[in-house]
């Protein structure tokens, strides 16, 4: 219950900022598999097989809600006042963790270097997503009055954006930043929890299609794992090397404009912050295990 909570805390500290996915914390910290299996059996298994997984992803969900909340509430100001210091703890993060992703996955990733073709693909996707954003100091979408084409609108941008967020690599909280709904759909999950509803109808639709685009994307990645799991795995590698240069442009999709990490902006503190916390985790792991 211990390490469920936390990993489901972390997943969503990931989740709450541009640069960096929930999956990518999932695959770190050496439950994906389970995660994506869970999720795949709650909307497709039997009965037994539906309680278990819902069991998983409750304690899982419990971590994740206290996360999200506690980013929502705290972390989102701090990350706007120290956009270097945390891009530098997320660098560490992805660089510290490549190394026990390549040893976790060895059996599959050795002898089929030929699918290193998924791993340069994973990174030229991130990276052309990040290099083409054209969201330059706050550019956002107003929800203030609903209409049809804004619901469509919120409905596919949120199917697209879990679809992100579960996908290791892709950061969900960076397409919200394409679209122009990172800071209206904050503000409106921060205002809902200070009990102001005028933003709860929308994010009724952007909660519809973040269900719909779980139910199309977790079948597809089930699959992938289990047929094509040598290629998935590189293919993901790629994604968490191609966030690194994500994390790095993360600075300029702010509301109020900040240049690209530099090195006079980066922060070795925090970057080497960001190494304890993986070798931290991967302690606890064994550990509870």
């Amino acid at each position: 219950m211990i390490m469920r909570f936390i990993e489901g805390f972390c997943m969503a500290l990931a989740d709450s900022v541009p640069g960096v996915s929930g999956g990518s914390i999932a695959f770190i910290m050496g439950f994906y598999d389970e995660f994506i299996s869970s999720l795949d059996r709650l909307m497709y298994g039997n009965r037994k097989e539906k309680k278990d997984a819902l069991f998983f992803l409750m304690k899982l969900g419990f971590g994740w809600i206290v996360g999200m909340v506690f980013a929502i509430l705290l972390i989102t100001s701090f990350f706007e006042s120290h956009i270097y210091e945390v891009s530098s703890l997320f660098l560490g993060f992805i660089f510290f963790a490549i190394p026990f992703m390549i040893k976790e996955e060895k059996k599959v990733l050795k002898g089929k270097y030929q699918n290193i073709l998924f791993l340069i693909l994973g990174v030229i996707v991130v990276s052309v997503i990040t290099y083409f954003n054209p969201v330059r100091g706050g550019s956002i979408v107003s929800i203030d009055n609903l209409s049809f084409g804004l619901v469509l609108y919120v409905f596919f941008a949120a199917m697209l954006a879990i679809s992100a967020m579960v996908l290791p690599g892709i950061s969900g909280s960076t397409l919200l930043l394409i679209f122009g709904l990172y800071i209206p759909i904050t503000t409106g999950i921060k205002e809902v929890l200070h009990f102001h509803f005028s933003s709860f109808p929308i994010l009724c639709v952007f909660g519809l299609g973040v269900v719909v685009g779980i139910f199309l994307i977790i079948r597809l990645i089930k699959i992938c794992l289990e047929k094509f799991r040598s290629q998935t795995v590189y293919t993901i590698l790629g994604l968490m090397i191609g966030s690194l240069y994500a994390i790095v442009m993360g600075p300029t999709t702010l509301e109020v404009y900040h240049d690209p990490m530099s090195l006079q902006t980066f922060s070795v503190l925090f970057f080497l912050l960001g190494g304890v916390v993986i070798l931290g985790l991967e302690y606890l792991k064994k550990v509870l295990k």
